[in-house]
């Protein structure tokens, strides 16, 4: 009898679900709006609606189904609670309890980011190890510590905020976290955003970046035509990130760092700055970490979601 599990990435616009095998074989995705509304109150009933629909299509009984997995932003515990979700207006909901009442399922979720990262490491960049950190760089900084292929939550479900490791202190605008400092407000598409133009404002260095919207992805093709000033933004962000991730492995002493999120479309050339700072850094014994980039996009998410059944 075949076997089969599906994943869910809970975003605040759409929920993106995945038909898989136990062995990480992705059957079929798609996805249907987030309703946000009333608290999201539909969430959870429409994610059911979903599975349920795409079994009967298939012709799938309940028997065949080991579980179904699932990934949402904030703190969530290990008993499958959503601790507080500001997007989708939940506190302290057993969304894992609700789910499987809802199917009469086995339910287990997390945290979207450390479920992604768990993708990665079961079927992406990073397949094969057990130890890994995965750095996500986008709108802010996020990341997963898994150990031994477990993530690590943390006593409130915060471990792995890397993003507000502080690395600078002469810097006087506060992170979105209160502090001042966080690595998040230089890694971050944002951060490299706002170095870019700090730059551009107090130099007259002839730029590629003069002559369009500055964005992360903007910076970074000009690093690669060889723009000076681009090149300044790109050590900047190597210093701050290779820093921040060199305390990081002298604490976790990690196999490798996967990087992913928006800016790591970038490329290889994010790793060459990245490790060039790390290797500086770095307490020697954990000199030679493997840095590699997510493979999954936005499918990690599901994967992830799927990889919490399959074990």
């Amino acid at each position: 009898m075949k076997r089969y599990c599906f994943g869910v990435d809970v975003g605040g616009t759409t929920i993106k679900l995945g038909l898989f095998t136990l062995e990480g074989g992705l059957l079929e995705k798609w996805e249907i709006p987030t309703r946000t509304g009333n608290q999201s109150e539909a969430v959870l009933p429409d994610v059911a609606a979903a599975v349920l629909g795409k079994m009967k299509e298939k012709g799938i009984e309940k028997d065949q189904v080991e579980g179904v997995g699932f990934g949402v932003p904030g703190p969530v515990t290990e008993e499958g609670v959503i601790v507080m979700n500001a997007n989708l207006g939940w506190r302290n909901k057993h969304a894992a309890k609700e789910l499987e009442d809802l199917l009469g399922l086995p339910c287990k979720g997390g945290n979207d980011v450390r479920t992604a990262g768990l993708g990665e490491l079961w079927k992406g960049g990073a397949s094969g190890y057990k130890n890994a950190v995965f750095i996500t760089l986008g709108t802010g900084v996020g990341a997963a510590i898994i150990v031994e292929g477990k993530v690590i939550l943390g006593s409130q479900g915060a471990a792995g905020e890397v993003g507000h490791i502080k690395v600078d202190g002469e810097i006087t605008e506060a992170c979105g976290c209160g502090g001042i400092g966080c690595m998040e407000q230089f890694a971050s598409a944002p951060g490299i955003v706002k170095m870019a133009k700090k730059l551009l404002s107090e130099s007259e260095k002839p730029s590629l970046l003069r002559e369009e919207e500055v964005t992360a992805k903007t910076v970074f093709d000009a690093v690669k035509a060889g723009d000076g000033l681009a090149m300044e933004v790109a050590e900047k962000f190597g210093h701050y990130l290779g820093y921040a991730l060199a305390a990081t492995a002298a604490i976790l002493d990690p196999e490798v760092f996967i990087i992913g999120g928006g800016v790591s479309k970038a490329g290889d050339i994010l790793i060459e700055y990245i490790q060039k700072y790390y290797k500086k850094y770095v307490w020697p014994g954990c000199r030679d970490k493997k840095f590699v980039l997510a493979k999954l996009g936005n499918d990690a998410g599901i994967y992830g979601a799927a990889s919490y059944i399959k074990k």
